[in-house]
């Protein structure tokens, strides 16, 4: 099936929609090379048309899945990128950054723990210090594990995702804020678990429901700056972190929305675009789903 984006396409089978092969990466972040099939990141698919041109992007969690993704389509937009991830995803931030400069853009690779706040203050400063500024502040890090219960879930392991996924983007956000222009944009990636919580992730969906908070009060305190705070939403989402986050089969993921697939990361990216670009000039505050069909 192509994935040509100038030919109209059923969404249904636009991607392999046959039960995935059951696979399972021992430990979290998942890397790219042990997924089956390998996520399209719209490597050969996405068309750059200028309309970032000379932002400067701060994407965490750009080294795969949907941060590599969008670090693909604001670079081929005309966008220099900044992107952080943990050490252990060195060679996946690598492919990233090899496809941000083929695309005749800056990139700059951060190896960090975000949890740790000395390094979330300091991927802010170094991202101003190398690209000359932000522009785009993208919050698409995240951790999850499949829980089996309330009743054995460790303390240890809620703290790490409330703090990679919330407590990170209060610090990160609180850095950048002082310098952003009129103009700038803030995007989360949230999720459909915000508003539909599965009870083996639930505390992943209350972080992505606080996150959900966040950009309804971060819109409405930072538009007095000129600056617009917006959410993605996705749904199930082919992604290294999926066989990497212990769920008991993977064979039926995606499988029960209504375009019957997961999706592929290169088909979040142009919500991330267009809330970067002038044409959301009037949007602040919002979570576009992109779900499959699934509400939100």
């Amino acid at each position: 099936m192509t994935t040509d984006p100038l030919i109209q396409q059923d969404p249904r089978t636009k991607y392999r929609h046959t039960d995935l092969p059951e696979q399972e990466q021992a430990q979290q972040p998942g890397l790219t090379g042990e997924t089956d099939p390998a996520p399209d990141h719209g490597e050969t698919s996405w068309i750059g048309h200028g309309r970032l041109k000379g932002r400067k992007t701060l994407i965490t969690g750009g080294d795969s899945g949907i941060g590599r993704a969008v670090a693909i389509a604001f670079a081929r937009e005309g966008s220099d990128v900044a992107i952080a991830y943990l050490p252990e995803e060195e060679a996946d931030a690598q492919v990233t950054a090899e496809h941000v400069r083929e695309a005749g853009q800056k990139c700059v690779t951060y190896p960090v723990d975000i949890t740790e706040e000395s390094a979330a203050v300091g991927i802010v400063r170094q991202t101003v210090a190398d690209l000359g500024g932000i522009d785009v502040l993208i919050l698409n890090a995240a951790y999850q594990r499949a829980r089996h219960g309330i009743d054995s879930t460790p303390t240890d392991e809620v703290r790490k995702v409330f703090e990679t996924n919330l407590i990170a983007h209060i610090v990160i956000t609180r850095e950048a804020v002082p310098h952003l222009n009129p103009g700038a944009s803030i995007i989360v990636t949230t999720s459909i678990q915000a508003v539909g919580p599965k009870p083996e992730l639930f505390d992943y969906a209350m972080s992505k429901a606080a996150q959900v908070a966040f950009i309804e009060s971060m819109a409405a305190e930072l538009a007095g700056k000129g600056v617009r705070v917006n959410g993605v939403a996705p749904g199930p989402i082919w992604t290294p972190l999926i066989p990497a986050t212990g769920f008991d089969g993977v064979a039926q993921f995606g499988q029960d929305t209504p375009l019957g697939r997961p999706g592929q990361p290169a088909e979040l990216a142009g919500a991330y675009v267009y809330l970067a670009s002038e044409e959301a000039s009037y949007v602040s505050g919002s979570v576009i789903p992109v779900t499959g069909g699934k509400g939100f």
